[in-house]
């Protein structure tokens, strides 16, 4: 497919059209409804759902329950299940298929310690016969509702077991509709360099779409990504942490070969307060303001000024201040840049500020 297609031609996964292929991926903390709901306002295709337990005990917890709240988001509603039981996977993917998913992704490529000890996530990869049986088991739970599934996996375990393609085929024969493979092994965690000969295997060892993951951090390793793996769309993930744009950066690249201008700094301030009062409509002013730290944080942390601001941003606990001291950064940042600096920019102006901070201390 011809890259500049890639931003406006549909995916079908299922019977469910995707309006294009540049996808947000399940973070654990990050990708809830109000950052899903701002990637897609800013370009993003689809964005799937935190990572929701399939533990029945655990469903009605504050923490499930708001993963699982789908109010006010543009379909299709994407829900990433986890865990070891065929069965209890089953019966996860009914129970969101009622709480509104369209689509239900199984999770064998989360690395982190606390779910691959307990054999979920990506400690999936290591036993080939329960990856299987669990993917059998929550496609028929799907079948009558109409409802496709997808997967998203890393290359495997380790660099001496790497089966995401063997994987892959089974998965496609038992029904899967998409595969999402992020360029890892469980092993590198987050480590090294993500590797795309492994995608590229999968996307030539099936017909399914295939999804590339794993290091996208710019219009131009979109596209590089694209080109060598043969994949149908890729899927951005800490790349996406503070700069939702990303997805109309990377689509504008595509179809032009250039790089559209950087955002407004006062368009970016209103994306962000826009996306706090949404957060804090979900988790209310005590945990909303405590998380939205992160967000604002990645939002501020390459700009002038960033760090003593992310400080100034931690001391602060109620929504009016917070909101206020936002306001007024990004505010102050647009007089002096119409557009956000680049990093470039950035470091050279508190590089500027230290230097004269040193030179102001000597003085004395």
């Amino acid at each position: 497919m011809p890259l500049q297609d890639v931003c406006t031609s549909t995916l079908l996964v299922g019977s469910i059209e995707l309006p294009n292929r540049l996808f947000v991926a399940p973070m654990a903390g990050v990708t809830d409804r109000p950052f899903r709901m701002l990637c897609k306002r800013l370009g993003a295709g689809y964005a799937v759902s935190e990572m929701v337990t399939s533990r029945k005990d655990l469903w009605h917890s504050l923490k499930t329950s708001r993963r699982a709240n789908h109010e006010g988001e543009t379909a299709p509603i994407a829900v990433q299940i986890a865990g070891t039981d065929a069965a209890m996977m089953a019966e996860a993917a009914a129970y969101n298929i009622d709480r509104g998913a369209q689509i239900i992704d199984i999770n064998m490529g989360c690395p982190a310690k606390k779910v691959c000890n307990k054999w979920a996530g990506s400690a999936l990869m290591q036993d080939e016969p329960l990856a299987l049986e669990i993917v059998e088991a929550v496609v028929a739970a799907c079948a009558p509702h109409g409802v496709p599934v997808t997967l998203k996996m890393r290359t495997g375990w380790s660099a001496h077991n790497k089966n995401a393609e063997r994987i892959a085929r089974a998965a496609e024969n038992a029904g899967i509709a998409m595969l999402t493979v992020h360029g890892r092994t469980r092993e590198q965690g987050y480590k090294g360099q993500a590797e795309y000969d492994t995608i590229a295997a999968v996307k030539a060892a099936v017909r399914i779409p295939v999804v590339a993951n794993g290091d996208i951090t710019s219009p131009e390793k979109a596209a590089q990504v694209l080109r060598y793996t043969g994949a149908d769309a890729i899927m951005v993930g800490r790349a996406a942490q503070g700069r939702p744009w990303i997805f109309g950066d990377i689509a504008h690249y595509l179809a032009t070969g250039e790089h559209r201008a950087r955002p407004l700094s006062l368009d970016v301030k209103r994306w962000l307060v826009e996306h706090l009062h949404e957060h804090y409509g979900l988790y209310g002013e005590f945990a909303g303001v405590r998380t939205a730290r992160k967000h604002i944080g990645w939002a501020v942390r390459a700009l002038p000024g960033g760090e003593a601001f992310r400080a100034h941003m931690n001391t602060l606990d109620g929504i009016d201040a917070q909101i206020r001291a936002v306001t007024d950064f990004f505010d102050e940042l647009g007089q002096q840049y119409a557009r956000l600096p680049d990093l470039g920019e950035a470091l050279l102006e508190e590089e500027g500020e230290a230097v004269e901070g040193r030179v102001a201390c000597t003085a004395y």
